[in-house]
């Protein structure tokens, strides 16, 4: 019986998880995946095999709060059902902030998830059920060893220039700085280019991580040099529900003006904002794309003109550009709005191919195009379990199932 990795990424509304076996050459591939969604309205079981058929399913009554631990039984049992007590030998979480200590993937013990929970502050829609997860496999599974791996990791080399915010530098001692985001995903790209275009991901890339949450990266030879979001994951491009870049003296405004709480003003940019804030209607693209109302445009216009703001400013950074590449939900499925951010960095040399776009192929540009396009579907689980299966190998036997198998 092969062994086998858990990747769990929870958020507030639904925790997304894959399995992946693991051979005896630390080979992974990935067997199921699937979601808990629902949760907190009514949560809903689903996992799948890879080719979409669905090997397992539980819903619980509608309104039913639970607690991650009751949410995760379930998919344990189902795992159990899968591969057999024993295969299950780690589990990888996703974590979006790592602060300035963690640069890298790390084992997860009760005092690790303690300082990473002092971070919450600077991701409070992720990081509190990224750690929730954990805390509940802990208490589940006490004996399964578990592994963070960070969005922020992949951007620590970032220089100075680009980490740095224009506040008293007694701040900046706090941690008060650009971190970036999205990093798991950007990480994938960065090896998927390598294998597609070698030459071309040696050079100055441009990633464009386009879903709910939304960030543009530039790197060099597959290492981040510079990306969108900074200190939290609001800045940058216009998003779902979250504002983007944003001047400062606008929420002094608010809270001035308005007599809006710290709180209320929070709440505002995290879950008020974005494609939501502006169209009025919803933060989903493809609502807004079927949809015949002027607000809708004005929502896909702004997301469109602050992704290409952001390319040239990223452009200037690298000192050119050698490629650019979509990703994710929007960038991945999101033809029209592929097509119109390729219009917008046309002075770039950037030339969409109109039936390939449609398509989704994996080039979209031109054969004229200076600069060639991809869409990359991007995987944060692979880089997950791939992180995970590292640390279980340098981890000590004692804390390893998996590690004393030789798995």
């Amino acid at each position: 019986m092969p062994k086998a990795i858990l990747t769990l990424n929870a958020g507030s509304s639904s925790i997304k998880f894959a399995l992946h076996e693991l051979d005896s050459g630390m080979v992974l591939q990935q067997v199921s995946r699937g979601q808990i969604e629902g949760i907190g309205i009514a949560p809903h079981f689903i996992a799948q095999a890879t080719d979409g058929t669905v090997s397992s399913e539980y819903r619980w009554p509608a309104g039913a709060a639970l607690e991650h631990e009751a949410l995760l039984t379930p998919l344990l049992a189902w795992v159990t059902a899968h591969l057999g007590q024993e295969a299950l030998c780690a589990v990888g979480h996703r974590i979006v902030h790592g602060g300035s200590a963690y640069d890298r993937p790390v084992y997860l013990d009760a005092n690790v998830l303690d300082e990473l929970a002092k971070l919450t502050p600077l991701a409070p829609l992720h990081q509190p059920h990224n750690l929730a997860a954990a805390r509940a496999m802990a208490q589940l599974r006490p004996d399964l060893p578990q592994v963070g791996c960070f969005d922020t990791a992949f951007h620590h080399g970032m220089s100075a220039d680009a980490t740095r915010l224009a506040l008293p530098r007694k701040y900046a001692d706090e941690g008060v700085r650009r971190y970036g985001f999205h990093g798991l995903s950007y990480e994938y790209i960065a090896g998927r280019l390598r294998e597609q275009a070698p030459g071309l991901a040696a050079g100055r890339v441009i990633a464009a991580h386009l879903g709910n949450g939304a960030s543009l990266c530039a790197m060099h030879d597959g290492h981040s040099v510079d990306t969108t979001m900074g200190f939290t994951t609001l800045d940058g491009l216009v998003m779902g529900t979250r504002c983007g870049n944003l001047d400062p003296g606008a929420m002094l405004y608010l809270q001035q003006a308005h007599g809006l709480s710290a709180a209320e003003v929070e709440h505002m940019l995290y879950h008020d904002s974005g494609l939501l804030g502006v169209s009025g209607i919803s933060s989903d693209m493809r609502t807004l794309l079927a949809s015949d109302d002027a607000r809708a445009r004005e929502a896909i216009d702004l997301f469109v003109f602050r992704i290409a703001r952001e390319a040239g400013a990223l452009t200037a950074t690298l000192g050119g550009i050698d490629a650019l590449v979509f990703s994710a939900g929007i960038g991945e499925h999101a033809a029209p709005i592929r097509a119109a951010v390729c219009a917008k960095l046309g002075w770039l040399g950037i030339a969409c191919d109109a039936a390939a776009n449609s398509r989704h192929a994996a080039l979209i540009s031109t054969s004229n195009s200076r600069v060639p396009v991809y869409v990359v579907p991007t995987d944060e689980e692979a880089m997950i379990a791939s992180h995970t299966a590292q640390v279980l190998q340098s981890m000590p036997s004692s804390a390893s199932d998996c590690h004393q198998s030789g798995c």
